[in-house]
């Protein structure tokens, strides 16, 4: 296949989305999971704030580690493939984790399952910047992104409720065999990645990752990558759920509906996302400008939660809802990257975006435990330790929007 576009008809590149699809609702359900499954584990295996952040910090850095060849790999092999192979390591993750019995195990079993699930938006993104039209990039992204909403969404009340009946290892070897049906699909239904009667894959342009390094514009979308995105995610997926129990003073019921409010709030705003997208790119209207006016409204409600706390009680989650929402902005980074690389070197350059924005929810979930431990250490409330260590995030945010917006004359 030629490093030009190759549109896919209609019919097969909805197939082609819904095969993708599914993987991903499955990703981002297993990356929220740990959010809803905190109180069980914390009173099975006795864990602290650092241990749960380690916890589900580890599903990013399994994300993190696979970035840099993935990128390559897709380039040169193509979605379909990387992904099946990828996904076979997920769920080896998810029958690990299921029979784990202690913190190390569950560790391990997270970082398998990142590492397995780390190709599940990557790949779909690489097709989509051959297959499908360029005003059609960033609403099958947001769309992409709304179904991750909509797995997150599964992993909170309906987890919850399952919990009771199966238990939470019965859960995991339920995903194993879900993620199996998506590959299936995948199989079947995501073309190869070569031209018609070849039998050679795209090759290798030999420029690995250089071109990405050299990019100005990459490295403006950095910080905001780093830690908006990077925190965004990291509150949606962990440290709402803790919030909620630990500072508003909710029950675990209450939280899993708190974090259900949330994600039902994240899919809505995605789909609405998609659905305006391409008509502000016609009218001139891109990434970099919705970003500089957007962006700041999430500031604005993290200044919020953090001086009023547990002032908040009852409204925490919808608080915390329209922070998530407002930083949504910032998604608009990742295809953004993407279109500004020629075709061949989506792949890469997806990827290394990827990496900076997961390695970001990594530093930042896990940072978040360790500075809440040490505020407590320190001889400070609990309430306290949280306000400190979501304040300390949104300083690093605003300071990152200031570099996006002081570089924006090197686009």
């Amino acid at each position: 296949m030629s490093p030009t576009s190759t549109l896919l008809p209609r019919r097969l590149g909805v197939a082609v989305f819904l095969a993708f699809a599914l993987a991903y609702f499955f990703s981002t359900l297993l990356r929220a999971i740990t959010a809803t499954l905190s109180p069980v584990l914390t009173q099975e295996l006795g864990l602290n704030a650092r241990d749960l952040g380690l916890l589900a910090g580890g599903y990013f850095l399994g994300f993190s580690l696979t970035q840099l060849p993935l990128g390559r790999w897709l380039d040169r092999h193509g979605p379909r493939r990387v992904v099946l192979l990828f996904l076979t390591v997920a769920v080896l993750g998810c029958l690990v984790f299921a029979q784990a019995s202690s913190f190390a195990g569950l560790l391990m079993a997270r970082v398998l399952a990142g590492v397995g699930l780390s190709a599940c938006l990557m790949a779909p993104l690489t097709g989509y910047r051959r297959w499908f039209a360029a005003d059609s990039q960033l609403r099958a992204n947001s769309w992409m992104l709304m179904t991750g909403s909509l797995g997150m969404l599964a992993a909170t009340l309906p987890v919850q409720w399952l919990m009771p009946v199966w238990g939470w290892r019965a859960l995991f070897w339920g995903l194993a065999a879900c993620i199996a049906v998506a590959m299936l699909c995948i199989r079947l239904w995501v073309p190869p990645w070569t031209a018609p009667g070849s039998a050679n894959a795209t090759p290798d342009d030999g420029e690995g990752y250089t071109p990405v390094w050299r990019s100005r514009y990459f490295w403006r979308m950095t910080p905001i990558g780093f830690f908006s995105y990077g925190g965004m995610v990291a509150i949606q997926t962990l440290w709402a759920g803790p919030w909620l129990t630990q500072v508003a003073g909710w029950s675990a019921m209450e939280a899993a509906t708190g974090l259900f409010v949330i994600n039902l709030c994240m899919l809505l705003c995605f789909l609405l996302w998609g659905s305006i997208t391409p008509g502000l790119a016609r009218r001139g209207i891109h990434a970099n400008r919705l970003i500089a006016w957007g962006l700041p409204l999430s500031f604005v409600l993290m200044a919020l939660l953090v001086l009023a706390g547990p002032a908040l009680g009852p409204h925490s989650a919808w608080v915390l809802a329209l922070f998530c929402m407002s930083s949504t902005f910032v998604s608009l980074a990742q295809p953004a990257v993407g279109m500004a690389f020629a075709p061949h070197l989506a792949g890469r350059a997806l990827s290394a975006y990827n990496l900076v924005i997961f390695t970001g929810i990594f530093v930042v979930q896990w940072g978040m435990g360790l500075g809440i431990d040490a505020v407590r250490g320190l001889g400070g409330t609990v309430q306290e330790a949280y306000q400190v260590a979501f304040g300390v995030l949104g300083l690093c945010s605003v300071m990152s929007w200031l570099f996006f917006m002081h570089k924006r004359a090197d686009n």
